[in-house]
C-alpha cells in the first residue's frame, strides 16, 4: 500500500498522526500540492476530487478522505482504540470529532481558502467568509477551553481522533492568525500535553 501525502497540508498530518500513535509506518508518496501535483491526470484517475491524503490499497482499491483513512487501520490495528472502545465511548468519541470537525477544522481551513495568497487564483476566494470564519474558530476556542476544564483531552480521559484533528486545525489556524489566547488556560494545558507527545512531530 501507498499513502499519498502532502507535509505541508493539515489533512494528511491527521493521518499521520494517527499512524505514528498506532506505531505503523506506511509506504509514502510526496504529493506537491504547490505545483497541483494532485490535480495532475494520473492522480486524478486514482482519487477524482484530487485531495489529500489518499491511500492506494495492493490490489488497487484507493481510500481517501482523513478519517475514513483513519478508520480503516483502526480496523486493522484496534490497539491503542483511537476511536474508542464500547458503545458509549465509540459514540462520545465520534461526537467529538465531528464537533472539531464541523466546528473548528472546517472554520480554520475556511478562513485560508479564502483570505491566503496560497489560493488565490486556484478557487474564487470570498474574503469577507474568510473573516467570517476566522471569527467563528476563535470562539470555538473560547468554547473548547471551557470543555477542556472537566477532562484532560478533547473527548474524556483518553487521546482519541477527537484531539489529533484539534490539534492540527489549531497548529495550522497559526497560518492565519488563529491563535489559543493567553486567558484560555486549559486549552493552553492540553495543547501543551497533545504537542509533546512523539506523534505530533510526524
Amino acid at each position: 500500500m501507498k499513502l499519498y501525502d502532502s507535509k505541508p497540508a493539515p489533512n494528511p498530518r491527521r493521518v499521520r498522526i494517527f499512524l505514528a500513535e498506532k506505531g505503523l509506518e506506511v509506504p509514502t508518496v510526496q504529493v506537491d500540492i504547490g505545483r497541483r501535483e494532485n490535480r495532475s491526470a494520473p492522480l486524478l484517475a486514482m482519487n477524482p476530487l484530487g485531495g489529500l491524503p489518499f491511500l492506494e490499497l495492493d490490489d488497487g482499491s484507493v481510500i481517501a478522505e482523513s478519517v475514513a483513512i483513519c478508520r480503516y487501520f483502526e480496523e486493522l490495528h484496534p490497539d491503542p482504540p483511537l476511536f474508542g472502545s464500547g458503545a458509549l465511548e465509540r459514540a462520545s468519541v465520534e461526537m467529538w470529532q465531528r464537533r472539531m470537525e464541523l466546528e473548528l477544522f472546517r472554520d480554520v481551513t475556511g478562513c485560508f481558502q479564502n483570505t491566503h495568497e496560497f489560493f488565490k487564483g486556484r478557487i474564487e476566494q470570498v474574503p469577507a467568509y474568510g473573516e467570517l470564519c476566522k471569527r467563528s474558530a476563535l470562539a470555538r476556542l473560547e468554547w473548547l477551553d471551557q470543555e477542556l476544564s472537566g477532562h484532560p483531552f478533547v473527548a474524556g480521559p483518553r487521546y482519541t481522533i477527537a484531539d489529533i484533528t484539534a490539534l492540527v486545525a489549531i497548529d495550522f489556524g497559526r497560518v492565519v492568525g488563529i491563535r489559543i489566547a493567553p486567558e484560555q488556560k486549559q486549552l493552553a494545558r492540553w495543547h501543551e500535553a497533545v504537542s509533546a507527545r512523539p506523534s505530533a512531530k510526524a
